[in-house]
C-alpha cells in the first residue's frame, strides 16, 4: 500500500486536517498521564499502546469529536491502573521492603517526566548529534574517540557537541 493511499483513509475518528500532528499531541499527553500512574517507562508505554488499541475499537462509542483528548486520557487512566493492579497481585505481600513509600514513587514519577523529557529532545536531533551525544554522555567516550570513530578533527565534534547542547538548553521546557 502506498503513502498516498493510506494517508486518504484514516480512521474516521481521526480525521482532521493535520491529524498527524494532533495524534502526536495526543500521544505525549497519554504518556504523561501513564507516567503519573505507572511507575517505569515501559509500564507507560504499555498503557498508551492498549489505550490507543481500545481507542480505535471503541471509537463509535465517542459522541463528541471535541472530547477526544480526555477519553483517551480516562482510557489511558483505567488501563494504567490495571497494570498497577497486576503488578500488586505480583508482588508479594509480606515484604514491606518491597513496598515504595509516597517520597519514592514522587521521585520516581520526577524521574520518569525527566527521562520523557530527554528522549522527546534526543528525538529532535539529527541521527549524526543524538549519536554524538549518546557516544559523549552515555557510553562516556572521549572527544578523540569519538573523532577517530565519526572519520573527523577533534575540535569538528568539540564544536559540535557544544552547539548540540546550546540547541537542547533553548529547548528545554
Amino acid at each position: 500500500m502506498n503513502k498516498e493511499s493510506s494517508r486518504a483513509q484514516p480512521n474516521a475518528l481521526f480525521q482532521t486536517d493535520s491529524f498527524e500532528d494532533k495524534l502526536l499531541e495526543l500521544y505525549n499527553e497519554m504518556i504523561q498521564v501513564a507516567y503519573a500512574k505507572v511507575y517505569n517507562k515501559s509500564d507507560a508505554q504499555d498503557a498508551v499502546q492498549e489505550a490507543w488499541v481500545r481507542m480505535l475499537m471503541k471509537q463509535s462509542t465517542l459522541r463528541e469529536r471535541s472530547k477526544l483528548a480526555a477519553w483517551a486520557k480516562a482510557i489511558t487512566t483505567n488501563i494504567a491502573a490495571n497494570l498497577n493492579k497486576r503488578a500488586a497481585r505480583m508482588r508479594p505481600t509480606d515484604d514491606d521492603s518491597l513496598m515504595l513509600n509516597k517520597n519514592e514513587r514522587a521521585v520516581l514519577r520526577d524521574e520518569a517526566a525527566v527521562m520523557l523529557e530527554i528522549t522527546e529532545l534526543l528525538d529532535m536531533l539529527d541521527p549524526v548529534s543524538r549519536t554524538m551525544l549518546l557516544y559523549k554522555f552515555y557510553y562516556g567516550f572521549k572527544d578523540a574517540e569519538i573523532a577517530a570513530f565519526m572519520e573527523v578533527p577533534v575540535g569538528t565534534i568539540k564544536a559540535r557537541i557544544h552547539r548540540t547542547k546550546k540547541y537542547l538548553r533553548e529547548n528545554m521546557n
